[in-house]
């Protein structure tokens, strides 16, 4: 019987089974540049992809492929993609609203909820043409029949494409707040992350 003549980097049990030009495609490491004495050397992108040129079939490109991924990292040519901007709050930091811009928006048709504890609004005061729906509470209200909230909170319930502004004492709760409501649908939706905190400095709290 004729022996099969096997590529030198071939073994048995990696190649059995293979076409023989899919036999004569070297390894991922035979396409990496060799180390030279005084520290490692790095191929550029052009003799790698001479490499998947030379290698023959779909294999061949995706060994040169993941060469140049191996070849490029730790600092070499060659980066991924870094990730771009996501609509997750975990993800950085959310936009806010300014003191000014607060004020300019409260000239407008815009609803802003106040998400403290009602204890909060007693003591210390809310900022002005704001409506107290505690953070605990804003799920289910955001999901009341608009009767019911009406009655409940002396507001109109908001549409989920009306602009809707959360606030708390500085930030924490109406970033949470934010979340819930996006959740749910709601597409307009900001904070003021200063909260009451911040709005004192500017003008005093309307108080019951």
């Amino acid at each position: 019987m004729e022996k099969r003549r096997l590529a030198p980097w071939c073994s048995l049990n990696s190649c059995a089974g293979l076409r023989p030009e899919e036999k004569a495609v070297p390894p991922v490491s035979r396409l990496l540049p060799r180390r030279r004495q005084g520290g490692p050397r790095r191929a550029g992108p052009g003799a790698i992809f001479r490499g998947g040129l030379m290698a023959s079939g779909i294999r061949g490109w995706r060994w040169a492929a993941q060469a140049l991924r191996a070849a490029g990292s730790g600092g070499g040519w060659w980066r991924p993609a870094a990730a771009g901007p996501s609509r997750s709050l975990c993800a950085g930091e959310v936009p806010s609203l300014s003191y000014q811009e607060l004020k300019d928006l409260k000239k407008t048709k815009v609803l802003h909820v106040d998400v403290r504890e009602r204890w909060e609004i007693d003591k210390f005061g809310k900022i002005p043409a704001s409506v107290n729906i505690p953070l605990g509470e804003l799920v289910e209200a955001l999901q009341m029949d608009p009767t019911e909230f009406e009655e409940k909170y002396s507001q109109k319930m908001p549409a989920k494409s009306d602009p809707v502004v959360f606030s708390c004492l500085a930030g924490k709760r109406s970033r949470q707040a934010l979340s819930f409501a996006m959740s749910l649908g709601f597409s307009s939706v900001q904070q003021y992350a200063g909260g009451f905190e911040d709005w004192v400095k500017h003008e005093p709290p309307e108080k019951k």
